[in-house]
């Protein structure tokens, strides 16, 4: 699976206000200098996340974004779900994919299903705290 621009840059824009206190609004322009991202790509990015409930916005001369939820809380899979939908490595095991009508013969389809649950468990065991300290839990793991 590949992860796009979109993606990268949603992921980005989530540690920079986990870096910030949760009532602390931050400004798009300051984040889209901060993090070297267009601003006008970044409105596009903070669409789905807002959607998604991931952060909320205030208006006016001290308004921004900040996160919606405790950084420890969330986690990298519900900022990558926000942006991509499923993380499902092939289309017919997404469940808003196409429906395979080879599904129950398919001699690899346990293959994709394992490697999905392997990265649905990965993305849901990093928070957005973990990244903020950059400390990925599997890292820590490998260190011990």
């Amino acid at each position: 699976m590949k992860f796009f621009t979109k993606s990268r840059y949603a992921l980005r824009v989530m540690i920079e206000l986990a870096r910030h206190s949760q009532t602390q609004c931050i400004p798009l322009k300051y984040i889209a200098e901060k993090q070297n991202i267009s601003l006008k790509y970044l409105e596009q990015i903070i669409v789905p996340l807002s959607r998604a409930g991931l952060v909320r916005s205030e208006r006016g001369s001290q308004g921004g974004y900040r996160l919606a939820l405790d950084p420890a809380k969330c986690t990298v899979g519900q900022v990558l779900r926000a942006i991509e939908g499923s993380l499902a490595p092939v289309e017919c095991l997404d469940p808003a994919g196409k429906t395979c009508t080879f599904r129950e013969q398919c001699p690899s389809v346990e293959f994709w299903r394992g490697m999905g649950e392997c990265i649905d468990g990965y993305a849901d065991s990093v928070t957005l705290q973990d990244l903020v300290h950059n400390c990925p839990p599997c890292q820590e793991q490998q260190e011990a």
